[in-house]
């Protein structure tokens, strides 16, 4: 049974102000808590005695709340609670010697996207393509954001995401080291040579890239809109347009 001092704290993990503080994060569900205590230790584990019957060798170091299912709903951040929640330590986001574009692979860098649903998918989306390195300007929604980590349904556990400072970061790559966004400018995707590796970046939801990052972009590229009609789409959803040009870029080296 959680007391009221346990649901209160967790609770209180809804705001980025408390995580950062306990440097931790909330995780719910069987795939997504499941994925997750594969690579790291879990700090609490809140679950029924269906998924601890199943999982109880995989919650070690951790504490660990038996509750029921009505209990469980006092505490999760979901319409439909799913079994287990879990609190984890939150990845260190200050490591700069990690802030690096890793050369000879493809990377993703996210400036200014902002809504947590768009940016759990892009995280899920990196996962399936393959990228394990996520850049976020410093504005970009967070990561641990409950509504961030349940969308990416355990990719978080693969994907590795990085708060940096864009401009900076960009200004220490090596000269033609290819950076890739899209722009309405941009030159047809589907007609151009894509390399192995680069930096694809992805711009803020209403806005696009910000002019600052843009400017350091040498390889602008554009998803074309194919409809004939004159009250067409003005745009794409920015994480639909991330699976778009993760694609192509795949498609191309196969």
């Amino acid at each position: 049974m959680t007391s009221k001092a346990k649901i209160k704290y967790i609770r209180s993990l809804e705001l980025k102000k408390n995580r950062l503080a306990d440097n931790v994060f909330v995780a719910e569900g069987p795939k997504v808590v499941g994925d997750l205590l594969r690579v790291m230790r879990a700090r609490l584990i809140v679950a029924t005695q269906e998924w601890m019957s199943c999982n109880e060798s995989e919650c070690h170091g951790a504490e660990i709340i038996e509750v029921s299912a009505d209990e469980l709903r006092k505490v999760s951040f979901l319409q439909t609670p799913q079994d287990v929640l879990a609190v984890f330590n939150m990845p260190d986001r200050n490591d700069t010697d990690n802030c690096v574009v890793p050369i000879g692979k493809l990377s993703l860098a996210l400036d200014g996207v902002q809504n947590p649903g768009n940016l759990g998918t892009i995280i899920r989306i990196a996962d399936w393509f393959g990228i394990t390195e996520i850049f976020c300007s410093n504005d970009t929604a967070d990561a641990f954001n409950p509504k961030v980590v349940q969308a990416t349904m355990g990719s978080i556990a693969r994907v590795s995401i990085r708060y940096v400072n864009l401009s900076e970061m960009l200004s220490t790559l090596p000269d033609g080291f290819p950076v890739y966004g899209t722009f309405l400018d941009g030159e047809d995707i589907y007609q151009q040579t894509l390399s192995d590796e680069g930096l694809i970046i992805m711009g803020n939801e209403g806005n696009g890239i910000s002019h600052e990052v843009g400017r350091q972009i040498n390889r602008r590229l554009l998803i074309p809109n194919f409809s004939t009609s004159e009250d067409r789409a003005e745009s794409l959803n920015v994480a639909i347009a991330t699976a778009i040009t993760c694609s192509e870029f795949r498609r191309k080296r196969k």
